[in-house]
């Protein structure tokens, strides 16, 4: 009984305690850029440990591969969903440290669709191409100010291109059995935001 009442009392405490230490935010929304695109995103939390972050924005995709050589510098629609598992933000909070606007440290799986809607800066003779990659990604978030924010991450993982008849000039695949590329990924990034 005794060890039963003991168990009881420990846990509601744990209940207790992970209701008024730090966890992710509940929803935000914030405008990023880089120096390779512009992204507007949204974090919503799932528990108190995990967001899934969402963002729509137009990029420059430093490792698009063979089927835009020659391209010069181009800028393309993303959509991308993230679940982040922020690991580290009651250690924060402990320290005294900010944990607004998920300010922490984070492992995520970053799935990311570039469509061939268009391409900016890409000329005519160019096929539009599509892309779906999946990155687990490791990253570090931090609150400067009141409502500015930056982020780092990188990681390495996966993508599918997915070819259509060449028009390139100069591409290296043929226009006979166009195939799927597929292609390892390594990914690297840095971001400064303003959170709404």
């Amino acid at each position: 009984m005794k060890k039963g009442l003991v168990l009881l009392l420990l846990g509601l405490h744990q209940l207790i305690a992970s209701q008024t230490t730090a966890g992710v935010e509940k929803n935000f929304y914030s405008i990023q850029t880089g120096i390779a695109g512009i992204w507007i995103t949204n974090e919503t939390r799932l528990s108190n440990a995990i967001a899934l972050r969402s963002e729509i924005g137009l990029e420059h995709d430093f490792t698009v591969g063979q089927h835009y050589d020659n391209a010069g510098f181009i800028l393309q629609p993303v959509l991308t969903v993230e679940p982040r598992l922020y690991y580290n933000l009651r250690k924060r909070n402990a320290q005294g440290r900010k944990t607004s606007f998920n300010s922490g440290d984070f492992l995520s799986i970053k799935t990311s669709y570039h469509p061939d809607w268009f391409v900016l800066n890409l000329d005519a003779n160019f096929t539009k191409t599509a892309d779906l990659s999946i990155v687990p990604t490791w990253g570090i978030k931090r609150q400067i100010g009141s409502n500015f924010t930056y982020e780092t991450g990188l990681g390495f993982g996966y993508r599918i291109v997915y070819l259509k008849a060449n028009r390139n000039q100069g591409a290296q695949y043929s226009n006979d059995g166009i195939q799927n590329r597929h292609q390892y990924v390594p990914y690297l990034h840095f971001r400064i935001g303003y959170v709404f």
